[in-house]
């Protein structure tokens, strides 16, 4: 039978909310399941510390190293990321980084199927960086390189000799001077990518994004989760955990497209899987789970706002079970394509 270990930074499953939906969707798959933190792994016994699951609650056990590592949190200090680093050497994982929005751009670029869907971006090297996007648009977005849920992401407008931000939904105004000593400071503190501003938007005006969240399945070939859209009804950033809202998908087509709602239905639901297929061949390790963030403009046309890794699910859709189930079956795909291989 499969063993499945899931990785995280936090030390007990009852503190990560999702840890129960893994280990309720392994048991339906007949899949052995066990949680545990990067402190309790023994490289000398090869031999973990971790929680399984059992009479209605998370019993501690010493086990065996699993057969495959599902990391559901990333390595934040030093000694995790030498932990993590060693774990690798030995036993496969689920999931792989992506890297930042900057090498993400340049892999679809180059990878030229989708650098239509791409919104031009560069690297905000300096205040003249800026200066020259705002020259050719109105409106531009300054973003961390690294960096989800819409942190930091700031909306810039030049009327005349005055420059308006909207910084986590505050304005405010600048002359050039004080706008030019604005950039120096973020730019200090951290990397950023400057690109115009693309202006999705409800019939009401409101700004509003697409979440294509896919995943492989236990045949290994990408599904979709769930597609839905995320509404702002203030600032620019279309993220839920920003103060947005999300709404039931074709019911929002149907507000939106009117009798083009179907064709709108099935361009997003190809787009989302033929994109994930494509992206994934970008990349020497295989991908496992992604959420595809896309604006639609006034024609229709698509952009690419972000690709994610680890997308998390909208907390207003109980699908913490698909998106566990998915990732055992495919967890399971895994180890059983690795051992006929071998």
């Amino acid at each position: 039978m499969v063993t499945i270990g899931m990785l995280h930074y936090r030390k007990h499953p009852d503190t990560v909310k999702k840890a129960y939906a893994y280990a309720a969707a392994a048991k339906m798959e007949g899949v052995n399941f066990f949680y545990f933190s990067f402190s309790n792994v023994d490289f000398l016994t090869e031999t973990i510390v971790g929680y399984k699951y059992e009479d209605g609650g998370w019993v501690i056990d010493t086990f065996p190293f699993p057969d495959i590592i599902y990391n559901a949190g990333s390595a934040s200090t030093e000694m995790q990321s030498q932990v993590e680093e060693k774990l690798r050497e030995l036993i496969p994982f689920t999931s792989h980084s992506i890297g930042n929005k900057m090498s993400v751009y340049n892999r679809i670029q180059d990878g030229q199927e989708f650098r239509q869907y791409l919104i031009p971006t560069k690297k905000m090297k300096s205040v003249q960086s800026v200066m020259d996007v705002l020259k050719r648009e109105k409106k531009v977005i300054i973003k961390p390189t690294s960096g989800r849920k819409g942190d930091d992401v700031i909306f810039i407008e030049r009327i005349h000799d005055e420059y308006r931000l909207l910084v986590r939904r505050r304005e405010l105004r600048f002359n050039y001077a004080q706008f030019s000593q604005y950039i120096i400071d973020l730019l200090i503190i951290n990397s950023w990518i400057v690109q115009p501003y693309i202006q999705s938007v409800t019939n009401d005006g409101f700004p509003y994004d697409f979440r294509l969240h896919v995943q492989k399945n236990a045949e290994g070939k990408w599904i979709i989760t769930c597609i839905y859209p995320r509404v702002t009804v203030k600032g620019v950033v279309s993220n839920i955990s920003k103060g947005g809202y999300t709404n039931m998908f074709e019911d929002f087509l149907r507000m939106e497209f009117n009798e083009h709602y179907f064709n709108m239905k099935r361009y997003l639901e190809h787009f989302a899987v033929s994109f994930a297929s494509h992206f994934d061949s970008l990349y020497d390790d295989q991908l496992d789970e992604l959420g595809i963030d896309i604006g639609i403009d006034k024609n229709r046309k698509a952009w690419i706002y972000e690709v994610n890794w680890r997308p998390g699910t909208p907390p207003t859709y109980s699908l913490e079970l698909d998106v566990a189930r998915n990732m055992v079956g495919y967890a399971a795909h895994i180890v059983r394509k690795n051992t006929n291989e071998n």
